[in-house]
C-alpha cells in the first residue's frame, strides 16, 4: 500500500463504528446477538431443507442458497467488527482488506440475483402454474443458482480491481468497520472518477437490474392474485409479497446510499447505513422468506383451481 513517495504500508486501520469506550461493550453485545441470530436462522433453514424431503422444492432450494449467502455476507464482516470493539489494535492487513472486500462483494451480489431468481420462481408458480414444472426444472434451477454465483464472482473481481487497483496516499485510516469502496477510494493518490464510474455501472446492472426483475415479478403476482382469488387469500398474498419487497428495499436502499454517491461525500451516517445491509438484512431474510410462504399457498390453490 503506497503512502506518499518514501513510505510503504501493508495494513489499514479500521476506525470502527464508534471511538467512545462506553458504547463499545453494549454495541458488542447487540451485534453479537444479531450475528448469532443470523447464523442460527440461516443455518437452521439450510439444515431443515436438506433433511426434510417435503421441502425439496424449487422455492426452498433457492431459499437455501439465499441463506448461505446471507450467512457468508455476515461472517465476512461481523467477526472482525466484533473483535475491533474489544481490542485496541484495529488493524487489518492489505491482503485481509482485499479478501474481506472481495468476499462481501461476491456474496452480496450473488444474493441480489438469488432474490431476483426467487421472485421469478414465484411469478411462474402463481401466474403460469401449468408450465411451472417444465420452466423451473431441476436443471434450470441449478443453472440459475450457478449463474448467480458466477455473476457474483465476476462482479466482485471488477469491484475489487477498481477499488484497490492503484496507489494510496495519506493516513491509512478507513473510516468504517470494514473495507468498503468509498472509504478505501478516499485514500487513493490519483483521480478516482473512472474507477467510480466502473463501479457505478456494474452496481446499476447488478442491483438496479435485479430489483426491476423483482418489482415486475411481484407486480404480476399481485395482479394475478387480485383477479383470481378471494379477498382473504388476496390479502394474505399481498402481506407476504409486501414483506418480501420490504426486505429487498431495505438491502437495495441502503446499498444505493452507499454506492451511488461520490467517495468524497461519504459521512459518518455511512456507518449506520452499513450496519443495516451487513448485519440486519441477513438476519431478516430467513425470517421473512420462510414465514408462511403465503405466496406458495396461493400457488397450490391456483393449481387446484386449474385442475
Amino acid at each position: 500500500l503506497a503512502m506518499g513517495q518514501n513510505h510503504t504500508y501493508n495494513k489499514f486501520i479500521l476506525l470502527g463504528i464508534t471511538d467512545r469506550p462506553f458504547a463499545q461493550i453494549p454495541l458488542f453485545g447487540l451485534f453479537l446477538l444479531i450475528y448469532i441470530v443470523t447464523l442460527v436462522g440461516n443455518s437452521g433453514i439450510m439444515v431443515l431443507v436438506w433433511t426434510d424431503p417435503r421441502l425439496h422444492t424449487p422455492v426452498y432450494f433457492f431459499l437455501t442458497h439465499l441463506s448461505f449467502t446471507d450467512a457468508c455476507c455476515s461472517t465476512v464482516v461481523t467477526p472482525k467488527m466484533l473483535a475491533d470493539l474489544l481490542l485496541e489494535n484495529k488493524t487489518i492487513s492489505f491482503t485481509g482488506c482485499v479478501t474481506q472486500f472481495y468476499g462481501f462483494a461476491f456474496f452480496a451480489t450473488a444474493a441480489c440475483y438469488l432474490l431476483a431468481v426467487m421472485a421469478y420462481d414465484r411469478y411462474v408458480a402463481i401466474c403460469n402454474p401449468p408450465l411451472y414444472v417444465m420452466i423451473i426444472s431441476q436443471q434450470v434451477r441449478t443453472q440459475l443458482v450457478a449463474a448467480s454465483y458466477l455473476i457474483g464472482f465476476l462482479s466482485a473481481v471488477i469491484y475489487t480491481g477498481s477499488t484497490f487497483g492503484g496507489s494510496f496516499c495519506g493516513p491509512n485510516l478507513i473510516d468504517l468497520f470494514f473495507c468498503n469502496t468509498g472509504p478505501v477510494l478516499k485514500l487513493a493518490c490519483s483521480d478516482t472518477y473512472s474507477k467510480e464510474m466502473v463501479i457505478f455501472v456494474f452496481f446499476v446492472i447488478n442491483v438496479v437490474g435485479t430489483k426491476v426483475i423483482i418489482l415486475l415479478s411481484y407486480s404480476y403476482i399481485l395482479s394475478t392474485v387480485l383477479r383470481k382469488r378471494s379477498a382473504q387469500s388476496s390479502s394474505r398474498a399481498f402481506r407476504t409479497c409486501a414483506s418480501h419487497l420490504t426486505s429487498v428495499s431495505l438491502f437495495c436502499g441502503t446499498s444505493f446510499f452507499m454506492y451511488l454517491q461520490p467517495s468524497f461525500s461519504h459521512t459518518s451516517l455511512d456507518k449506520v447505513v452499513s450496519v443495516f445491509y451487513t448485519l440486519v438484512t441477513p438476519t431478516l431474510n430467513p425470517l421473512i422468506y420462510s414465514k408462511g410462504h403465503s405466496c406458495e399457498m396461493q400457488e397450490k390453490d391456483f393449481k387446484l383451481q386449474s385442475t
